[in-house]
């Protein structure tokens, strides 16, 4: 059995910053910051987010804090998304019909985004329901461990029918790369978001492309066939 593990932000969709333009408002909102530091958002998780927010600015980093920041956000992001003129990226709702059809294929989530927020941003764009598992940022900071969280949830889906040398990761940033590189995957990098394909390229993925629109090549990359 096949196992597609995609990231979502800047791979599947761009939402036009909904899900930064959220959180920094909650932020700032719920702890009274009137100019929240720059810290870094691409392929990371929300957990390590909201960490970095909250050491920048001399708050305690405990569940408490975490859980209201948690939910001042997802209030914010379903106000955000169609506010905000995001789109499906190029390839991708072909590849998964394509791929959904195939009945050695499992697909699922390998993203930084707590599962609500997934589940919010990709329920607006009509993909959700691709994907039966994942691995999220609700709780890791670390991307290498929501890679083995998901490699975990994909163990428990498939069951006797998972295959650990045939796992690919899907993603557009360098961490992508890397926490496909914890769980022994393949890598395919998509310069669909800020990284350029010199910079994915540099990180060493089994294969770079500008995008999903070759579906034919994408699906024999993939699939073998």
């Amino acid at each position: 059995m096949h196992t597609l593990l995609f990231d979502i932000d800047g791979t599947l969709i761009n939402t036009g910053g909904a899900g930064g333009a959220a959180l920094t408002a909650c932020f700032c909102d719920e702890f009274e910051i009137a100019e929240p530091a720059s810290v870094a958002f691409s392929g990371r998780t929300d957990r390590a987010i909201a960490t970095n927010l909250f050491e920048v600015h001399d708050i305690e980093d405990s569940d408490e804090n975490w859980h209201r920041l948690r939910s001042g956000y997802l209030a914010r992001l379903s106000d955000e998304l169609p506010a905000r003129s995001g789109h499906v990226l190029p390839g991708v709702k072909e590849l998964l019909e394509r791929v959904r059809r195939i009945e050695h294929v499992a697909v699922g989530l390998l993203t930084g985004n707590i599962l609500t927020g997934a589940q919010m941003k990709l329920d607006h764009y009509g993909l959700f329901s691709h994907f039966a598992f994942g691995g999220y940022g609700d709780v890791h900071r670390n991307r290498d461990d929501v890679a083995r969280a998901a490699v975990e949830a994909a163990r428990t889906h498939l069951g006797d029918q998972f295959r650990e040398d045939q796992v690919w990761v899907i993603g557009d940033t360098p961490h992508d790369i890397t926490c496909a590189r914890a769980i022994s995957a393949r890598v395919l990098a998509v310069a669909t978001g800020i990284h350029p394909s010199e910079e994915l390229a540099a990180a060493l993925p089994d294969e770079v492309r500008e995008d999903l629109s070759e579906t034919d090549q994408i699906h024999r990359l993939l699939l073998g066939n």
